[in-house]
């Protein structure tokens, strides 16, 4: 049975250490959530921990013109590398794991295979990708988009966050050079294959009692900004059949979009909203609220979606409102390499669970361009995006055992 079966695991001892090191970085003492944002303080502190854990291990670190971090193992220009990582930024409030773990888990499997004497025949390398979970400037992914080319310069200069602060001038602050973002064929024609490790967001393996499992898919997803333009006026003296009240419509949406996603076996959110004049006695002019849906096939998810929206129109015009809606991002499904993920499941002893996922990652945006794999570890919740996001020890060490079986099969043969 493979270590990171259901049976015993191993030990990887800088594993904890490191653990530990990263956990305090970006943590809101109150919320106890993190909040490691894209070009933050807190996202430059979680730099400077990977250059150090990579500079420690005698790795050849460089940042590429998009702001992704590498760490390399052999000649980065030798070709057919296997590249591992993932990110180190957050959602709003999130919880500890997702993303983290699988850089810190990167870092262990090659303390692993060190320790083994494993001799590599390929290139190795651990990256952090940048931006990935879109908290600051609304697009999820930056890094990996804009080394695919995925997402234009142009489009990238033109994104801000919250405070009005653009991209452009967040890396400037950060001490990066924002003149130079743009696709990166070069880099990405290096690479043979990429493997990503990240916490299960979802209880599949917690009920199948596996630590760890292979993605099949990504399901497609996007976002959608809904702007309801109503009338501000006084909420007290403003009868209620005079009024053209944008939360109202919005309300119905949410409602709508709960119940089409439940018809179709899908899932759709509106977690983010903007309200003006914002006030408690005011009736609100604008309403603007952001929908992530995800469904297993397109079919479904242009059903659900078109769905919410034709149901958002027949309320705001019930309620004299103006409704405008904007598709902000999307990412069609994503297959990954079959030959990839077969060869994985192999090394790993055949028994490994293979599963879909709602959720995007940057090995999903990267699949266009490079073979791409993804293993999961356990989460006993199914929390992810929460405080409450977690895994077990002994599960984050069967992943880090799982992931220096794969590297070592790839990358030693």
């Amino acid at each position: 049975m493979s270590r990171s079966g259901r049976g015993g695991v191993g030990e990887a001892p800088s594993f904890h250490r490191m653990w530990s090191e990263l956990a305090p970085i970006g943590r809101d003492a109150t919320t106890r959530g993190y909040r490691r944002y894209a070009w933050t303080a807190a996202d430059s502190d979680c730099r400077a921990w990977f250059r150090a854990q990579a500079e420690s291990r005698g790795l050849a670190y460089e940042v590429d013109r998009n702001g992704n971090q590498w760490a390399w193992l052999g000649d980065p220009t030798a070709g057919d590398a296997v590249v591992t990582g993932s990110h180190l930024d957050s959602v709003p409030d999130g919880g500890a794991f997702d993303g983290p773990l699988g850089v810190v888990s990167s870092f262990a499997a090659l303390d692993e295979l060190r320790g083994r004497g494993a001799e590599f025949t390929r290139p190795l390398a651990i990256t952090n990708f940048g931006d990935e979970e879109g908290a600051r400037f609304g697009l999820a992914c930056v890094g990996s988009r804009l080394a695919s080319g995925q997402l234009a310069p142009e489009a990238a200069h033109r994104l801000r966050d919250g405070d009005g602060i653009t991209l452009p001038q967040a890396m400037e602050t950060a001490g990066y050079d924002p003149s130079v973002i743009g696709p990166d064929p070069e880099r990405l024609a290096r690479i043979g294959a990429f493997v990503e490790l990240h916490v299960e967001q979802g209880r599949a393996l917690d009920l199948s009692g596996d630590r760890v499992g292979i993605a099949s898919a990504i399901w497609p997803h996007g976002r959608w900004r809904f702007d309801f333009h109503g009338e501000a006026n006084h909420a007290g003296t403003t009868r209620l059949v005079d009024r053209r009240d944008p939360m109202l419509t919005y309300a119905e949406t949410v409602l709508a979009a709960r119940r089409e996603a439940e018809l179709a076996g899908a899932v759709a959110t509106f977690g983010k909203i903007s309200v003006e004049p914002n006030g408690v006695n005011a009736i609100p002019s604008l309403v603007r609220g952001w929908l992530d849906s995800r469904a297993a096939d397109q079919s479904t998810l242009d059903t659900v979606v078109a769905a919410i929206q034709q149901a958002a129109r027949e309320y705001a015009d019930r309620h004299g409102v103006d409704l405008t809606v904007v598709r902000e991002s999307f990412t069609p499904v994503v297959e990954f390499e079959h030959a990839l993920r077969d060869e994985m499941n192999k090394i790993l002893g055949g028994a490994i669970p293979v599963l879909g996922t709602g959720a995007g990652h940057d090995a999903g945006i990267l699949s266009g361009s490079i073979p791409t794999a993804m293993l999961f570890v356990r989460n006993p919740t199914g929390v992810s995006h929460s405080p409450a996001e977690f895994a077990a020890e002994d599960d984050c060490v069967a992943g880090v055992l799982a992931l220096a079986d794969v590297l070592e099969g790839l990358a030693c043969r």
